[in-house]
């Protein structure tokens, strides 16, 4: 488990020296636009009512006592659950959208990776199913990890636990962060279920893929390639993996 965890962080060395080696340099300029559009939007949207949730959830407490308390705690864990949401919501929306020219990318490399002459083809047909795929696993992903960060979100109001719960989000959000990287390198070897069952028995290498991917959203340069660097990491680890046991 810690192997195939650091296996996911260093291949992003691995994908830097192979996009540079192959000149694959041109396909980080849509995913970067669009991630920058997009996160702009996103986290305004999150910060203009961050006020908004914390006085819903203040109106909540009907009683006096503890008023000032509870006013206080609302604000922060209104303001924490909209900018996790707005995190959650855009790493699934930017792969969607992002979801044909990610495929693309995927197979080009894994094409290089094994050899393989021809060049990816490009259809509408195919646009669309690398979207539908996109959009589902980004719903059933959603879906998981919305539920999961207010649950921790709640445990974090102890606390003594808000140190162990902080570090769990972060593991939760890189997980489905790398979920979806890995994905476009399955998608053209597996259905849908047998996707996610990739995913889950190897849960340490999306953990992984997912951590580097988080930290470069952080830093302005990194937030405009963590998409196609991440998805050329975890396409040269997921090819690694099939070949292995292919």
């Amino acid at each position: 488990m810690v192997k195939n965890f650091l296996d996911g962080i260093s291949s992003y060395g691995a994908a830097f020296r192979h996009v540079s080696k192959h000149g694959l340099w041109g396909y980080v300029l849509l995913p970067g636009l669009l991630s920058l559009a997009i996160g702009i939007g996103v986290f305004a949207l999150a910060w203009g009512f961050s006020d908004n949730v914390g006085n819903l959830l203040d109106n909540l407490w009907r009683w006096d006592w503890g008023r000032a308390w509870v006013e206080k705690i609302a604000q922060v864990f209104g303001g924490l659950l909209l900018l996790l949401m707005g995190m959650i919501m855009f790493k699934q929306i930017i792969m969607v959208v992002s979801a044909p020219a990610m495929s693309i990318l995927s197979e080009k490399v894994e094409n290089q990776l094994l050899g393989i002459d021809g060049g990816t083809k490009l259809s509408i047909p195919q646009i669309l199913s690398d979207l539908q795929r996109g959009l589902r696993i980004a719903l059933r992903n959603i879906v998981r990890e919305v539920f999961l960060t207010i649950i921790l979100l709640l445990a974090g109001l102890i606390p003594l636990l808000t140190p162990f719960t902080t570090a769990l989000i972060f593991v939760l959000q890189a997980y489905y962060a790398g979920f979806g990287n890995i994905d476009f390198a399955l998608e053209r070897h597996f259905r849908y279920r047998d996707s996610v069952r990739f995913v889950q028995n190897n849960r340490a290498l999306a953990i992984g893929n997912g951590t580097v991917f988080l930290l470069l959203l952080f830093t302005f340069v990194g937030f405009l390639f963590a998409l196609p660097l991440g998805t050329v990491a975890a396409t040269i680890e997921t090819t690694k993996r099939l070949e292995r046991h292919g």
